[in-house]
């Protein structure tokens, strides 16, 4: 499709010079741009195919940046950076160096507030709209919130908060509920699109003060109308919960119908207080492939050709997800106690076998971490064996409950901490650098660290065996091929494994060193420990910690390095580290881990690279470390005498 109108468009600003007839065939262009970019750079692609009308309304009737859009999760936002001033910069989406694939602060005035995480939008739009009250500004705050985001507890604590005044204020807030779940039905259609604009209009708002006031001296009547007021809603519009909350609840209206949306909006933005309009679209609007199958087209992993679309995915390693959906399925037909949970991350998680093969014990709790771990604690209590599976960054949302509800009881609840480590092009939100430390430091709670697919499957065995908390932590992706055995078979418990002795007749420049190592890192530390012909143990439980072995190597060896795809700030090698105090031992230990930083978006080997977790980086680091300095030369000497 011909981009010449979207081409004009570098702000919104020039977007509201636009006619209304203008912003459909916008639309259409901003749709084929944004399904052209993401065949490209890949990234999220039905959420943002389903949110260009409603993007273009919302800049056109609102007056951003002066009015803050807080978009929830961020991931529909790819349509909002377009519009931004981001389109010549579209083609480095997700990639080191380029635009982030969520909202940034720092990229843009028009990104009000970071997010990436769901559910967060209408807490920090109200803090904005409260922000504006204090300043004695008069701007607007909308959060664009999705149905799945709207089962999280935080976004119910926020519309609990946002709907009552404060101090005798009302926030100027705007919830927009973007609802991609159902489709567009009879419902939404000609009649709701009346009444949409009926109740967002002042005539409407007129009446009903108007009623209020000629009724508030006659109780009985009063509590009559309000009823019927409800229950007339109620008979088309699914709103009177967010009534309850205060806010005056309008919709649902077609979000892809910007005749719909425009006037709705300028209505509400015109009016003051908590306001909740409900819109309806579709994942993958005008994308028939993407709209046939949502899920499949939710994002792409990699680049196609938009007229055929992904193309079969080629036989490949095993990814370590894979790996857990396998294991999952064999240790649930071995004991009949085992049920999974997910806070609504079946496919990401490895799951889809497993909720078709036994659909009685799977449990999709939505988005809501801190519910699925407290939810496993009391299945746990009643003699069940709960695997929680959940990304390492969505367990930090979970980490009270973790504490208070599963590890002070120690109730035997399974963590399979997908994605620990760097992501990649998801960036720094998603990143799993904290579990380690924050795992590590919870009474009854375990921890362990697989090096490869086999050891996964071992690891979550051993896990699943033990009658307290344990996590098991593994990256994003596939590992380097190990063949995966078909038993059940477990680790000896907190024992580490050495998988290269240090040579006689090493790198003399060198003391003899051991490289402690944690998780997948291994591999690189192999061969960074063939050319400084160091040893190599396979740590494999950072808690408990094998600390036979540490001392071993510490009696052995001159030096020690630990390695981790973690933050090394109360990280694995802290852990060795106080073994050591405690021991009384004094030895060199170089630490190397993730960076005291938040490591950006890009492409995962390049980003270990950099941080200096690949073989040259930690050869790097060690001969640093401990090589020794050339002394002055005394031509040098000499010249500075």
């Amino acid at each position: 499709m011909s981009q010449n109108l979207l081409q004009s468009i570098n702000s919104p600003a020039e977007l509201r010079r636009l006619s209304r007839p203008q912003l459909n065939q916008l639309a259409g262009e901003l749709r084929s741009f944004v399904l052209d970019t993401v065949s490209q750079t890949t990234g999220h692609l039905g959420s943002n195919l389903g949110t260009v009308e409603l993007t273009i309304a919302l800049h056109y009737v609102f007056n951003t940046p002066h009015d803050r859009l807080v978009w929830d999760v961020g991931h529909q936002t790819y349509p909002h950076k377009v519009l931004t001033g981001r389109r010549d910069r579209m083609h480095t989406l997700r990639q080191l160096g380029g635009i982030a694939g969520f909202p940034r602060r720092e990229e843009s005035e028009y990104d009000s507030f970071g997010t990436a995480h769901s559910s967060t939008s209408i807490s920090a739009a109200l803090g904005m709209a409260l922000a504006a009250k204090h300043k004695g500004e008069d701007r607007r705050a909308v959060a664009i919130i999705g149905d799945g985001a709207m089962t999280a507890g935080m976004a119910f604590e926020a519309l609990n908060n946002g709907g009552v005044s404060h101090a005798g204020i009302n926030a100027d807030l705007l919830v927009v509920l973007n609802d991609n779940d159902m489709s567009i039905s009879p419902p939404v259609g000609a009649l709701n699109k009346y009444l949409a604009r009926l109740m967002s209009g002042n005539f409407y708002e007129a009446a009903r003060e108007g009623a209020k006031a000629v009724l508030k001296n006659a109780p009985p009547l009063f509590e009559l109308a309000r009823r019927f007021e409800e229950h007339a809603k109620g008979m088309v519009v699914p709103g009177t919960i967010f009534e309850e909350f205060g806010f005056n609840y309008v919709g649902p209206i077609d979000g892809h119908d910007l005749d719909a949306l425009i006037p709705t909006l300028e209505n509400m933005r015109a009016k003051r207080g908590p306001q909740f309009l409900h819109v309806v679209t579709k994942k993958g609007y005008g994308y028939k492939l993407a709209e046939a199958d949502p899920v499949k087209y939710h994002a792409a992993s990699a680049k196609f050709d938009p007229a055929h679309g992904f193309a079969p995915s080629k036989p490949g390693k095993a990814t370590f997800t894979q790996i857990f959906g396998r294991w999952l399925c064999d240790m649930a037909a071995a004991d009949s106690r085992l049920v999974a949970i997910t806070p609504a991350m079946r496919e990401g998680s490895g799951m889809v076998e497993f909720h078709r093969q036994f659909p009685s014990r799977y449990y999709d709790v939505g988005i809501a971490e801190q519910h699925a771990v407290t939810f496993a604690a009391g299945l746990a209590c009643e003699g069940l064996k709960p695997v929680v599976a959940i990304y390492s960054t969505f367990l930090q949302r979970g980490y009270d409950q973790l504490i208070h509800d599963v590890a002070l009881q120690k109730l035997p609840v399974v963590f399979a901490l997908d994605r620990a480590g760097i992501v990649g092009a998801d960036g720094p939100t998603h990143a799993g650098a904290y579990d380690i430390a924050f795992v590590r430091c919870v009474p009854n709670c375990s921890l362990l660290t697989p090096s490869d697919e086999n050891e996964c499957r071992q690891a979550l065995s051993t896990a699943f065996a033990q009658d307290h908390p344990v996590a098991v932590r593994y990256p994003r992706g596939a590992g380097v091929g190990a063949a995966v055995q078909a038993d059940l078979s477990t680790w000896a418990w907190g024992k580490a494994v050495v998988r290269r002795q240090a040579e006689a007749g090493a790198d003399q420049r060198l003391p003899r060193l051991a490289i402690l190592a944690f998780g997948t890192l291994l591999h690189p530390a192999l061969a960074a420990a063939e050319k400084l012909g160091a040893t190599v143990v396979d740590m494999r439980f950072v808690k408990p910690l094998d600390t036979d072995m540490v001392l071993q190597m510490a009696g052995t060896h001159e030096g020690l390095v630990t390695i981790e795809e973690g933050c090394v700030m109360g990280g694995a090698g802290s852990a060795v580290l106080e073994c050591l105090a405690a021991a009384g031992i004094q030895v060199p230990v170089l630490q190397l881990g993730l960076p005291d930083r938040f490591v950006e978006h890009g492409d995962p080997a390049k980003l270990l690279s950099l941080c200096g977790l690949d073989a040259a980086g930690i050869e790097a680091s060690v001969l640093q470390r401990f090589a020794p300095r050339p002394t002055l030369a005394p031509v040098a000497a000499a010249a500075n005498a």
